[in-house]
């Protein structure tokens, strides 16, 4: 359901002309609302975005369907989204660098910068993280779904000569370039992905562009399976069809080097454990809950069990990567709604069987 609580605004109006914005408010699941209220001024070192373009994630998902995964619930209305890009509409005070109008990509990722963490170089791991949309803490880390989003300067990365579309695949395409990281080096390597929702193709992505030789992807319906291999897969695998048909990579102890686990599912970590070579590495992306591991094997076949948790300065990365058409993810994209239907977006979203990522028109 998705309740309009305000007028339309203007298309386009100068920045000191907004007086009201809207929001994509969530306040259960399934009670997604267009709440509006005054954007707040850019202060020292912000800068006013206004959002052109917005991608709707799992986690987003999880919380308009079920409120909330795992031990994460919504207790109270909280702005959802974080994949994000606008043009600056407004700079604060002692803000460099940046200019009104700039298509920019803007990282949801706000660590505290002074936690032990911070200071030992893993600022994903912040114990003070105010990740966009979040609602981890209490009082909820509010969204980025709004028309007017202010942010930190640092937080936006230049994406002039991407499309809005693309600039707003920033933020998944992070995950996977954090997740390359604990991978180690991808080169001549043979990869699995398990799970090909826009996590896992961001990872066949990125393990091509690393140099990959081989990429092998698993997933469960034919629609994402064949856009796995439109951008880069050199074989699929429908696992509802066939469940075993991993069994021959797991012959003489395995065949892959490297798993990219994007699914949080039990069994798909279970058969790409069994597929891995001795000294092959695990890295966990997928969130789903707690898992059983399959320990012996791991022990056994001495494999590395990383898992890989957000990012920080691979958006920047990401972004710069994408600009110089090193990697384009807009493919990716597969509808696109205008923010009066974004309840009809998260509905589409939902659906693997003709949706890979949706994102709502700002």
């Amino acid at each position: 359901m998705l309740r309009d609580e305000g007028c339309v605004n203007p298309p386009h109006p100068a920045p000191d002309q907004v007086r009201q914005m809207k929001s994509v408010v969530l306040h259960a699941p399934r009670d997604l609302r267009l709440e509006e209220s005054a954007p707040p001024p850019p202060g020292p070192g912000e800068v006013a975005v206004r959002l052109a373009a917005g991608g709707i994630c799992g986690s987003d998902l999880h919380y308009y369907a079920h409120g909330g995964f795992g031990t994460v619930r919504l207790r109270e209305p909280m702005i959802l989204g974080h994949e994000v890009a606008g043009h600056v509409a407004a700079l604060g005070d002692g803000v460099t660098g940046l200019s009104v109008g700039q298509l920019v990509a803007v990282s949801p990722s706000r660590p505290c910068r002074a936690c032990r963490y911070c200071h030992e170089g893993r600022p994903n791991q912040c114990l003070n993280m105010r990740f966009y949309g979040s609602a981890m803490p209490f009082p909820h880390i509010q969204g980025a779904f709004r028309q007017v989003l202010v942010a930190d300067a640092r937080q936006c990365a230049d994406a002039e000569g991407l499309s809005p579309a693309q600039a707003a695949l920033a933020e998944p395409l992070a995950v996977c370039l954090h997740a390359a990281g604990q991978a180690g080096p991808l080169l001549g390597r043979r990869v699995l992905v398990t799970g090909c929702g826009p996590i896992g193709l961001l990872c066949v992505l990125v393990a091509r562009a690393a140099g990959a030789a081989e990429i092998v992807a698993t997933d469960l319906t034919a629609f994402t399976l064949a856009l796995a291999a439109d951008r880069g897969a050199d074989r699929t695998l429908n696992m509802a069809e066939a469940p075993q048909a991993l069994g021959p990579y797991a012959a003489d102890k395995g065949y892959f080097d490297v798993q990219f686990e994007c699914t949080g599912a039990a069994p798909a970590l279970a058969a790409g454990i069994a597929a891995l070579r001795p000294g092959g590495t695990v890295v966990q992306v997928g969130l789903g809950g707690d898992m059983t591991v399959p320990v012996q094997s791991l022990t056994a076949k001495e494999l590395s069990l990383r898992g890989a948790f957000r990012f920080h300065d691979e958006f920047f990365v990401g972004v710069d990567m994408m600009r110089s058409g090193r990697i384009d993810p807009a493919p990716l994209v597969t509808q696109t709604v205008p923010l009066a239907r974004a309840a009809e977006g998260f509905d589409l979203a939902g659906d693997r069987s003709q949706a890979m990522k949706v994102q709502i028109e700002f």
